[in-house]
């Protein structure tokens, strides 16, 4: 009776350790004996029990980041100070868990100098009409199509 009750907690571990449920919109990262093996989608995923390790979970949502503000001289040497709110997404799992350390400081650092860039070509002597006027011209720089 004792070996059948062992037999039963050991097949219950083999069970929870292999059958993983992957919520919507994530995307877990697979490590096998410490490599990269896959990519779990959303859903019914089985793993190989203590061979297969879940080393990373990312959320597939966009992420609103803070920007930290930051002084921007224009064209015409005006010095505007500049803050703001990104919008980001992981696309690629994989490569945002092993292509950075850090890959939400990585985008936050990638977005500083294309908003100074982007800013530093425009003229700020005359006033503007609206902020909806001027907002299209110096975003389509900070977006990157894929």
């Amino acid at each position: 009776m004792e070996v059948a009750i062992a037999i039963f907690v050991i097949f219950v571990i083999f069970v929870t350790r292999s059958i993983k449920v992957v919520p919507q919109q994530n995307a877990w990262v697979v490590e096998r004996l410490g490599k990269f093996n896959a990519t779990l989608k959303p859903g019914l995923n089985f793993l190989v029990p203590f061979v297969d390790k879940v080393a990373y979970k990312h959320s597939l949502k966009e992420i609103p980041l803070d920007v930290p503000s930051q002084i921007c001289i224009t064209r015409d040497n005006t010095q505007l100070q500049v803050d703001g709110i990104l919008y980001f997404q992981v696309t690629d799992p994989m490569r945002a868990s092993y292509g950075s350390s850090n890959y939400i400081m990585a985008v936050t650092q990638l977005h500083r100098p294309r908003c100074a860039r982007s800013l530093a070509s425009s003229n700020w002597t005359k006033p503007l009409k609206s902020a909806t006027s001027s907002t299209p011209r110096w975003c389509k720089p900070l977006m990157r199509q894929p």
